[in-house]
């Protein structure tokens, strides 16, 4: 899959030290707050000033009162490093020279890097951020004397961060779940009915009950534009919902979200052979206890990989069979004989000089 992203891209005027890291979520201040405050306390201190473009990509879809927050709120976050906040005039690209060409600089650097890696694809998003930090890393060791003079020039950091995420309340609804900003997320079912703090980060939220941290999940965004208006999207995870399912598993053939539940390929591949092949009602209850089965005996990985040696032999899968495969068989207790010893056994233990007084 494509990963659309962007890069936060920081940079010392003078020595060229940089930091860099990956934007899921396009220009925003949480974005901003983030990979700022992450460059700070990597580099070891703050600069006089901090000068960004004029960020009309994060103002863009905001009113008149929520740009105004969040001038105050940039404001507010260069104060607590100590640095004047400033930005460039809108159309005067030459402004903010000494970053945008290093900017264009680092953009060649990971082109070139991933040339020489032979392949631009990662297993997950964490390998793809230290290939990012590599990089930069290796730019960044040739700029150490240059930084050892501009270090003397930075303020030191304050005791502790600031703020670099917003903050929204939501109610988890008995379908299980809540929804923030156009996205529906599952949560436990322990959950419902609950009022939950949540902290929006830039690729995760953060789900607190009271001042108990509850939950943390992988941030997803509702698509843009005119043709998406009001769609919205689902975070669903099989084993939130998968109690509730087993108690009503005709539920699952009408359910908005079924194609999000689905953990892997095999499982949604299994639902289309059962389908397509079985009575709604049997296909419902056959997927629900391949789903239980995943969840309660933790093989989700091995029975995707049964799933699909069974649906490639051109048969459907046997809910029965699986269990016995995958649940392991009981055994039964064993007998454990506990010999007491006798009571003088333990005059051994006395010492020999031990006095015995008499009351």
């Amino acid at each position: 899959l494509h990963l659309a992203h962007r890069l936060y891209h920081f940079r010392l005027a003078f020595s060229g030290w940089q930091h860099a890291e990956v934007v899921l979520g396009g220009e925003s201040f949480v974005a901003l707050a983030e990979g700022l405050q992450n460059a700070l306390w990597a580099l070891g201190g703050a600069p006089h000033e901090h000068r960004s473009d004029s960020l009309s990509a994060a103002f863009r879809n905001l009113d008149r009162d929520a740009a105004e927050d969040q001038t105050r709120r940039y404001q507010a976050l260069c104060a607590h490093y100590g640095m004047t906040a400033t930005r460039n005039n809108v159309g005067i690209a030459h402004e903010n020279g000494a970053i945008e060409s290093s900017h264009g600089h680092l953009k060649q650097a990971l082109a070139q890097a991933l040339l020489l890696r032979g392949s631009s694809d990662f297993v997950d998003l964490p390998l793809y951020r230290r290939f990012v930090a590599e990089v930069v890393g290796r730019a960044n060791a040739e700029r150490r004397r240059a930084l050892e003079i501009e270090r003397s020039c930075l303020k030191s950091l304050p005791p502790r961060r600031t703020t670099d995420f917003e903050e929204d309340l939501v109610t988890v609804t008995r379908n299980g779940g809540f929804l923030l900003r156009r996205v529906f997320y599952t949560v436990p079912s322990r959950l419902i009915g609950h009022r939950l703090r949540v902290r929006i980060y830039d690729e995760r939220i953060e789900c607190f009950l009271g001042s108990e941290p509850v939950l943390t999940l992988q941030r997803r965004r509702a698509p843009q534009g005119r043709a998406a208006r009001g769609r919205t999207i689902h975070v669903v995870d099989y084993r939130h919902v998968i109690h509730a399912l087993r108690r009503k598993p005709q539920a699952l053939l009408n359910l908005v979200y079924r194609d999000q539940l689905f953990p892997r390929v095999a499982f949604r591949k299994a639902w289309d052979a059962l389908i397509a092949a079985q009575p709604p009602r049997n296909a419902c209850r056959i997927m629900v206890r391949l789903l239980a089965l995943a969840h309660e005996r933790c093989c989700e990985a091995e029975l995707a990989a049964e799933l699909d040696a069974i649906l490639d032999s051109g048969r459907l899968p046997d809910p029965d069979m699986l269990e016995a495969r995958f649940v392991p068989a009981s055994a039964t207790s064993p007998q454990v004989t506990v010999t007491l010893p006798s009571a003088g056994a333990y005059n051994a233990l006395l010492s020999s000089g031990a006095v015995e007084v008499s009351a």
